[in-house]
């Protein structure tokens, strides 16, 4: 995965169905229909529609009246079997497309399963067998509705991302089709990676995955997401919704690259509830998409539960990264850790926003926060929102934030090393992504590199 091509290639639809643009009652229940849901999700869809249609849009943030869901074809089916279990059953040219992506050989080399979404379905999804044979569950959420019904009504946007959390959660509870459901019982530890990849090919689309995972009692998992979508002059719509239940003395990590097209409006929700001595890491990196609203969240519930946030996001030219964490300490004890990164050029605009809440029984809890801002010319901009919500004054918070641009004095140094002025300003670039690049596999570490590598070719010329 070496060229931007891989990520900008379109290829030609070849739809079995592609809904009429817009929202309606008659979509959810198609949608509903097609996958021969149960009564009780088509019930949770339609209501969330109806609180979709009540709630306003956000008040803050990037300004989204430019949004409009009337052109947009929120449900799309791309002719295509779904959940093969061989890439060979996959469509020559939608395997292409991953192959150059690099997810097979991903697959083969380091991940201990994989599953791949292309429009609004899973068309691949694969386990490893030692991980089936410790009673893993990784499959696609669509399939998980109907195997196991009980753990979904159970966790499917309930207490950890309620229907009525914002807008676009309830558009996406509305309209969710594809994800995945991963359950890992008490005790396993899954050493491998497990990864999906979420792809929009179809122009004028709208992708709803839903993310739904449960580590169980003592239980690791670690898993990984990557996004994509080529690049139209029309607008595109991705909100997703990720659900992470940590139980008692489990760790969970997600890590997530982000690069859709600049026509791409990104309003995901991410959220954990973490449970006694519970560990929640999000590592987050932020690269496409002209508009993003992204705030993973984590409720520390239990005592001693924890929350470690890593992100970086990149904003080049027509770009507004609108980013942070958020993290609220129930639990005594609790801990977090928010380390977030921006870099912005071209004109690009990087904000982190973010809220630390520590509520009045969360006594002696620890949360520090650490904002950095790089910026590549004047002509862009960087902001921080930070909020400190605190109740008890048996904690300690903490927040810095620095903001700065690239030394000619440091520049110079290196270009006299013999590195040209490209190379000098990537190598410092990369080490002020490094600790995000340190908590990522090596494979997506480089690949993340070698993306704001491309972004920052095309906002500096």
């Amino acid at each position: 995965m070496n060229n931007k091509t891989h990520y900008t290639t379109k290829n030609e639809e070849r739809l079995t169905y592609k809904a009429a643009p817009g929202l309606s009652e008659q979509l959810v229940r198609h949608i509903s229909t097609t996958k021969k849901e149960p009564s009780w999700m088509l019930d949770k869809r339609l209501h969330a529609l109806k609180t979709y249609q009540e709630l306003p849009l956000p008040a803050w943030g990037p300004d989204l009246a430019t949004l409009n869901i009337d052109t947009i074809h929120l449900f799309v089916q791309a002719n295509a079997k779904k959940n093969a279990h061989s890439w060979d059953d996959v469509p020559e040219d939608i395997r292409k497309t991953y192959e150059q992506l690099g997810i097979p050989q991903a697959e083969r080399k380091a991940l201990g399963g994989v599953g791949a979404q292309y429009e609004s379905e899973i068309v691949y999804h694969r386990l490893k067998e030692e991980w089936e044979a410790q009673g893993v569950i990784f499959c696609d959420f669509d399939r998980a509705v109907h195997d196991y019904p009980d753990l979904i009504k159970k966790y499917f946007m309930t207490s950890c991302v309620p229907v009525t959390l914002h807008k676009f959660a309830a558009l996406h509870a509305a309209l969710c089709s594809g994800g995945t459901f991963i359950y890992v019982p008490p005790g396993v530890r899954v050493t491998t990676p497990l990864q999906a990849y979420f792809r929009m090919n179809a122009q004028q689309a709208g992708q709803f995955e839903h993310t739904l995972i449960i580590v169980d009692k003592g239980a690791e998992m670690h898993y990984i997401e990557g996004c994509s979508a080529p690049q139209y002059s029309t607008q595109s719509l991705h909100a997703g919704c990720v659900e992470i239940h940590v139980s008692k003395g489990a760790r969970a990590r997600y890590s997530s690259i982000e690069n859709w097209s600049k026509n791409t409006y990104n309003l995901n929700t991410k959220r954990a509830i973490v449970y006694e001595d519970g560990i929640i890491e999000w590592v987050n990196g932020n690269l496409g998409s002209g508009v993003t609203m992204l705030y993973p969240a984590s409720i520390l519930l239990g005592d001693r539960s924890r929350s470690d946030y890593l992100g970086v996001a990149f904003a080049g030219p027509q770009q507004h990264q609108d980013t942070g964490a958020q993290v609220v300490h129930i639990g005594k004890d609790t801990s977090s850790s928010i380390i977030a990164k921006s870099l912005s050029a071209g004109g690009g605009i990087a904000s982190y926003r973010g809220i630390v809440s520590i509520k009045n029984k969360a006594t002696n809890s620890t949360s520090s926060v650490k904002c950095d801002a790089l910026m590549m010319d004047n002509a862009s901009q960087s902001h921080t929102y930070p909020y400190m919500d605190v109740h008890t004054k048996n904690c300690t918070v903490s927040h810095e934030a620095s903001v700065g641009n690239i030394n000619d004095d440091t520049l110079f140094y290196l270009m006299s090393r013999g590195l040209d002025e490209t190379a000098a300003r990537n190598l410092v670039v990369s080490g002020f992504i490094e600790p995000i690049a340190k908590a990522l596999p090596v494979e997506y570490a480089v690949e993340m590199n070698r993306l704001i590598e491309l972004e920052m070719e095309g906002s500096l010329g």
